[in-house]
């Protein structure tokens, strides 16, 4: 009993399922990021908040309904109110609230700022594509343009009817064939638009979600701290083949990024292609 209800609030406490969840996977992950790391420490901190009011609430009520059940002679009390006790339940939530916007708002700052970026991207949405624009690199203009969208051999399967199983095909619907390849420890400033519909760039291991919005800018940011492949999707319903544009990044060690990004720079696809795909990396996120 004990090991279900443990499962339960954790079950609770689970967000959308996310691009390459775990198996039984019941909560939001850790992510690899500093904001991540950040986003995944208040909501632990907010979860078990509120799991414990929800005991405190529930346990007091499931009590007060047994221990004082009018078939054991319980009658009414006949007063009209209590000012220590208005005070206590006016106070306590509040100062619930505070503990819990206080770091919240912190995070939220954290996120949009993005100073002191190494390197900025432009990512375009598209139906049903993205575009990623390497717009600097350290001070250094970037010079890098390409189209990400769903791999030839997921779209076929997607086409044709025939669903594989998660043994056969780990990433049905969630490759690429051009993925984004960025390096660890580095802070990355993102310029997210999009040229026809709303969409939103989305990667689970990274943090954080910025809706593509034509028209309009938004900026936000991110440092990887472990290399690895994470994957996302468009988390904007954005027209019918909303589903079958996700999103691929490859973080990997600076020297593997710069030689990657010298290979675009020279119109090498090929060859950035292949340095991706030897790039050290670990499992998938």
């Amino acid at each position: 009993m004990v090991r279900t209800g443990l499962g339960l609030i954790a079950l609770l406490g689970a967000t959308a399922a996310m691009a390459n969840a775990e198996p039984w996977q019941l909560n939001m992950g850790a992510g690899v990021t500093e904001t991540s790391a950040q986003v995944y420490w208040l909501h632990n901190l907010i979860l078990g908040i509120c799991v414990a009011i929800g005991v405190l609430v529930f346990g007091a009520m499931g009590y007060a309904m047994f221990a004082f059940r009018k078939s054991k002679g319980a009658v009414a009390a006949k007063w009209s109110h209590n000012t220590k006790a208005e005070i206590v339940w006016t106070v306590v939530p509040v100062l619930i609230l505070v503990a819990m916007a206080w770091p919240a708002t912190k995070t939220v700052f954290d996120m949009y700022d993005t100073s002191e970026s190494e390197m900025t991207v432009k990512i375009t949405g598209y139906q049903w594509m993205w575009r990623y624009e390497i717009l600097n690199y350290r001070g250094q203009p970037g010079g890098v343009n390409f189209v990400s969208r769903l791999d030839a051999e997921s779209d076929r399967l997607r086409q044709s009817g025939d669903r594989p199983s998660l043994e056969q095909n780990p990433n049905y619907l969630l490759d690429v064939d051009n993925v984004l390849v960025l390096p660890t420890d580095t802070k990355v400033r993102f310029v997210i638009t999009a040229d026809d519909v709303i969409h939103a760039w989305w990667v689970p291991a990274l943090g954080w979600k910025q809706d593509a919005i034509p028209g309009i800018v938004n900026e936000a940011w991110t440092n990887i701290k472990q290399p690895g492949t994470y994957r996302g999707q468009c988390a904007e319903l954005c027209g019918k083949d909303h589903g079958f544009m996700p999103i691929v990044v490859k973080a990997v060690p600076r020297a593997e990024f710069e030689s990657w990004l010298a290979a675009q720079q020279a119109g090498n696809a090929d060859a950035a292609r292949a340095i991706a795909q030897a790039a050290t990396s670990a499992p998938r996120g």
